[in-house]
């Protein structure tokens, strides 16, 4: 046996469509090629190009090397078959630019939908998921039960907002009203007014006109309706104009309430159901708190009706222990603005 070298391979180097250019990250093999170079008289390394090369690592007989050499001898890559592979290379990639830019307006409408109902479907379930785990409120109630448990307090607790004294809060000083929606105007997760408390909308809305707005953890949050198309609909179907907003309540602050109004906070009623959000973050930004009874329980989710009880029980503890709720500047007794609903 008598060892024998391999001769090494040239690495030929062809021009790339500018289409790969682009994709470097996406496509790096594709700019160079490694192909057996055709005979030529002079052969020479191209080092400048490339430095691969393959070293002798094996062994063979005189008749494997003759045999080699004759298959060598003949090309295996003659230049019409590079050209071929060329050829087949651009028009490949012209080929699907072109089904890119002539693709059929239906198709890609159909596409758009497509990803527009993946996008709105998810930030549904976002929302569902969402309204039942206020993360945001679970926190926040953690400390309001920690230490500052009279946050939960409201200044003024009434069945629902038909016992409410709009005028009487008009002429104290108040500027504006925010509304609390699931089972404060409407039913939960629904987006059409409780009927029973219309008269009473009306008349707050003839006292403090354009001044009125819905400040909820559904529709005008950024996360559940990014496309503001729930606001739109409880706007159309209640008229009130739903405050847009990033942060849950009870976390976050009350700029975005206060630039949509354009008064201070503690010149406003926050109206809402729940102790541990609606009242927390009114209290903790100076509003006038009042909190109503839910308008039902039928439709809501068994663990909000479990921290429905929780709250209960920690806003009558705190009655029991003598705690009392935030004064405020505009309202001493609170009481005077409460009144008896007129019979349906």
């Amino acid at each position: 046996m008598q060892s024998c070298s391999c001769a090494p391979w040239h690495i030929c180097k062809f021009p790339i469509p500018n289409q790969f250019h682009n994709h470097r990250y996406l496509c790096p093999r594709l700019y160079h090629r490694n192909l057996p170079s055709w005979p030529c008289k002079h052969q020479t390394h191209l080092t400048k190009i490339c430095a691969l090369t393959l070293h002798p690592t094996n062994s063979c007989s005189k008749e494997q090397e003759i045999k080699r050499n004759k298959s060598n001898s003949q090309p295996s890559h003659t230049p019409s078959q590079t050209n071929i592979f060329l050829h087949e290379l651009y028009s490949s990639t012209e080929n699907f630019n072109q089904s890119k830019t002539t693709q059929d307006p239906e198709e890609r409408k159909i596409n758009s939908s497509r990803v527009i109902f993946t996008n709105m479907w998810w930030a549904d379930l976002k929302a569902a998921l969402g309204q039942r785990f206020n993360f945001e409120g679970i926190i926040c109630s953690a400390v309001v039960l920690a230490k500052d448990r009279h946050l939960a307090l409201p200044h003024v607790a009434v069945p629902d907002i038909r016992y409410i004294d709009w005028a009487e809060l008009h002429r104290r000083g108040f500027k504006g009203v925010v509304f609390d929606k699931d089972n404060t105007l409407t039913k939960p997760y629904s987006l059409t007014l409780w009927e029973p408390i219309g008269s009473s909308l009306q008349q707050c809305k003839s006292v403090f006109g354009h001044d009125i707005g819905v400040f909820s953890n559904s529709a005008g949050l950024y996360e559940y309706d990014p496309d503001g198309s729930k606001a739109r609909v409880l706007e159309g179907a209640i008229g009130i104009e739903v405050i847009r907003h990033r942060v849950k309540k009870p976390a976050g602050t009350a700029e975005e309430i206060e630039k949509h109004f354009g008064c201070a906070s503690s010149l406003l009623i926050m109206v809402g159901d729940r102790p541990f959000t609606d009242i927390v973050f009114g209290n903790r930004n100076g509003f006038l708190t009042i909190l109503t009874e839910p308008l039902s329980l039928a439709e809501e989710p068994f663990l909000v009706k479990q921290v429905r009880k929780l709250e209960a029980f920690v806003v009558n503890r705190c009655y029991k222990r003598g705690l009392k709720p935030t004064n405020h500047s505009l309202l001493p007794d609170a009481q005077e603005c409460v009144k008896n609903p007129p019979p349906l």
